[in-house]
């Protein structure tokens, strides 16, 4: 559906109402009574597992499977599937600076790419509008580039090559950022209203290191891609704090954090301009608490995050597989029980 995200984000930051975008497509897999196997290979099932949540839930917006093996897979990684658990890549497929040398940047017909552009055309094309009757916006997925090349190089590794061959590791990550500006481009044209591109590897650079090998690179794709009609939504949850400012020198239009940061901390490093998101344990709370835990957990974190109109409630990263819908009707419940009392607060 096309929208303009520029106005969208504004318009989340000017509302009283605190919204929510919550990361999760595992619950909808599992009320259609589909794999995770299944979903992650075919865009359909993919595509109606997004639909899915966005009946049931009014989200402020919909997203797609975090997936961080897709885009490993198709410069040619070995990748474990599960019916019960994410996709992981197996071993790595790069052992040395030659080989980063002579790996291609693949096109993106290569692994389950289509079937992911798929999921992303079909689920825009049927999302339904929210209670108020101004559609949802999709959030494609999408690695970062850093993160990708561990995955490709291994993840020690790559932490040794950006100190001791620099210039190795930037091939590398060149490489990296081609395809994944290719792809975002091609989500794009998908009708997707954005992109959560995560990041998660980055979190393990002190933020000198962070702005020289991750942030450069997701800034350049950040500048070929988003505009009005698109935003990069960068995600890290290996932040701790520590690298909040070189996120932020990026320029996505948002920002989404992990539960290992406290929000009231990073988002004094974020812009009032741009959306900051998080961060809910997607584990110990959603998937293994007890809704009065999410209650709670909910609460305390909007009291935090009173003073900040561009805070969106959201997971901490992707809720695994097998989280309790009533963890997820708790969430919804502490956030429309928390807006309905800062409106009445408001009015007396």
């Amino acid at each position: 559906m096309k929208m303009n995200m520029t106005q969208w984000v504004a318009d989340i930051i000017s509302q009283r109402e605190v919204k929510a975008v919550p990361v999760m497509t595992h619950p909808g897999i599992e009320i259609n009574g589909h794999t995770v196997r299944q979903a992650v290979s075919d865009g359909r099932i993919h595509a109606d597992a997004v639909l899915a949540l966005a009946k049931k839930y009014d989200s402020a917006a919909a997203c797609t499977i975090m997936d961080l093996t897709t885009e490993a897979e198709a410069f040619g990684a070995n990748i474990a599937f599960s019916d019960e658990a994410v996709p992981a890549v197996n071993g790595h497929l790069l052992t040395n600076t030659e080989s980063i040398r002579q790996l291609q940047v693949p096109s993106l017909r290569a692994g389950r790419i289509p079937q992911y552009l798929k999921a992303n055309l079909l689920a825009t094309q049927h999302l339904p509008s929210h209670h108020s009757g101004v559609g949802s916006p999709l959030f494609a997925g999408c690695i970062g580039p850093f993160s990708l090349a561990g995955r490709l190089y291994d993840m020690s590794a790559i932490m040794m090559l950006i100190y001791e061959n620099p210039d190795a590791a930037h091939t590398l990550l060149a490489k990296c950022t081609e395809f994944i500006e290719k792809y975002c481009q091609a989500l794009k044209l998908t009708g997707a209203n954005g992109v959560l591109m995560a990041e998660p590897a980055a979190g393990l650079l002190s933020n000198d290191d962070c702005l020289n090998f991750s942030s450069a690179y997701v800034r350049y794709i950040i500048n070929k891609v988003q505009d009005d009609s698109f935003i990069v939504i960068l995600h890290n949850c290996g932040n701790t704090g520590h690298c909040t400012k070189a996120m932020v020198e990026t320029g996505a239009a948002a920002y989404h954090f992990g539960n290992k940061c406290r929000m009231e901390e990073v988002i004094r490093d974020v812009p009032p301009t741009a959306l900051t998101m998080g961060n809910i344990d997607p584990v110990s709370v959603f998937k293994d608490g007890s809704p009065e835990q999410m209650r709670h957990t909910v609460l305390d974190l909007l009291d935090k995050m009173r003073d900040y109109p561009n805070f969106v409630l959201s997971s901490g990263c992707d809720t695994p597989p097998h989280t309790p819908m009533a963890n997820i009707d708790a969430f919804f419940s502490a956030l429309d029980e928390w807006n309905k009392a800062r409106l009445k607060r408001n009015t007396n």
